[in-house]
């Protein structure tokens, strides 16, 4: 399948990068790469080794159309995070290298970027400090560390069940890069190390926001992409969704292991990251979450283990079941329907949860019941979570 979107150019550069141990020998060649607009190539005194095709993916990404791995049996595509963005942050004034340059602290980087540039969509990334760990329209080797790190932990795509968009490299800026677009700032100047991410995803629909075509906004055209054009289809990529969404709300169950001190427990947790916009649909309805960098290891205390698989429950069950009801109302308006919604989302949450060691569900007289078991096995922190009332 080849991707569709707003087309974005790309300059590629040799760059230093450090890689996932897990894909050492899948990476695909020529990855040891950071990507450039072409508004920025000046402030690199080399060519480019080459000029590649992208489309836009999110507001600093870009995306190659078409497929470089395959994972698991699933086609997979390059996405490159911290390409630059054209938006600005604190207004609405396009964000081009004419703005940069008036921005720009150093007169050379203004010169630079006022002098002649490749053809292109002006993108930028700036030296604008911003969401802590990363500059505004790049990213900061901090977050990146944070979703290499994660990604490490998964086998290739899927931590005990819940599926990721992995991040095979980090390719780092070079240092005189770095420091020419650190002076194009407004207020705070990020102080970090700048890089690229280069992730495998497979595909650029997301849930509701950070895409042109999402589950929310245009089902109809999802499904259309994707080939859904049976009711059996329809069913098995609402029970994959079921299935890897309910992966989400349990990550910490899945997770959990002994911490350091006595009495408690680590596990992932979710931070500034959200499924509706930071997590992509495969074709067969899979939800792979794929901005890493709000995802970390937290300590809970014994007696607070139950409280934080409800709250992570409780966190992503809204954007679940919105997409969820998108889906399931396109599915019965184009093949029917018979049954309540409650009825009909009970019978796609057994098909999806039949073989999850971590989600069991148990009936409760009139009300079905998500059983959330853990990774250390221990039942006393089972804990029960309202699925369906009949």
């Amino acid at each position: 399948m080849t991707l569709a979107g707003l087309p974005v150019e790309l300059a590629e550069y040799p760059a230093e990068t450090v890689t996932n141990p897990r894909f050492e020998r899948q990476v695909p060649a020529g990855l040891d790469a950071y990507f450039l607009p072409g508004a920025l190539c000046p402030l690199v005194p080399e060519p480019p080794r080459a000029i590649r095709r992208f489309i836009e993916d999110d507001n600093r990404g870009a995306i190659l159309p078409d497929p470089v791995a395959t994972l698991d049996g699933q086609p997979f595509y390059l996405s490159v995070k911290g390409i630059g963005t054209a938006v600005a942050p604190y207004s609405w004034r396009a964000l081009d290298r004419t703005y940069a340059a008036e921005l720009a602290r150093d007169p050379a980087v203004a010169a630079r970027l006022r002098g002649p540039h490749r053809d292109g969509t002006d993108r930028i990334i700036t030296g604008e400090l911003w969401l802590r760990g990363s500059p505004y329209g790049g990213q900061g080797w901090e977050h990146a560390a944070t979703a290499l790190r994660v990604s490490e932990r998964a086998d290739l795509t899927s931590i005990h069940g819940f599926l990721i968009a992995p991040v095979v490299k980090v390719a780092r800026l070079p240092a005189s890069l770095e420091e020419s677009l650190r002076s194009i700032y407004w207020y705070r100047q990020y102080r970090g190390r700048i890089v690229q991410e280069l992730r495998l995803v497979p595909s650029n629909v997301r849930i509701y926001f950070h895409a042109r075509n999402t589950i929310g906004n245009s089902v109809r055209h999802v499904f259309d992409l994707f080939g859904v054009d049976s009711d059996d289809r329809a069913l098995a990529f609402e029970a994959n969704f079921v299935r890897s969404t309910v992966a989400m709300l349990t990550l910490f169950a899945r997770t959990m292991t002994p911490g350091p001190r006595a009495n408690e427990f680590v596990g992932l947790d979710f931070h500034d990251v959200w499924l509706d916009k930071d997590a992509v649909v495969a074709p067969n309805g899979s939800v792979y979450f794929v901005d890493l960098e709000g995802i970390d290891e937290v300590a809970v205390p014994r007696e607070g283990v139950r409280e934080k698989l409800e709250d992570q429950v409780y966190r992503s069950l809204y954007e679940m079941t919105f997409a969820y009801e998108q889906i399931e109302t396109e599915r019965a308006r184009r093949f029917g329907g018979e049954g309540s919604p409650s009825e009909r989302f009970e019978g796609v949450l057994r098909a999806a949860l039949e073989d999850d060691p971590f989600v069991r569900l148990r009936n409760e007289g009139r009300r079905l019941e998500f059983e959330i078991r853990n990774n250390c096995q221990e039942p006393e922190l089972y804990a029960r979570f309202q699925a369906v009332d009949r």
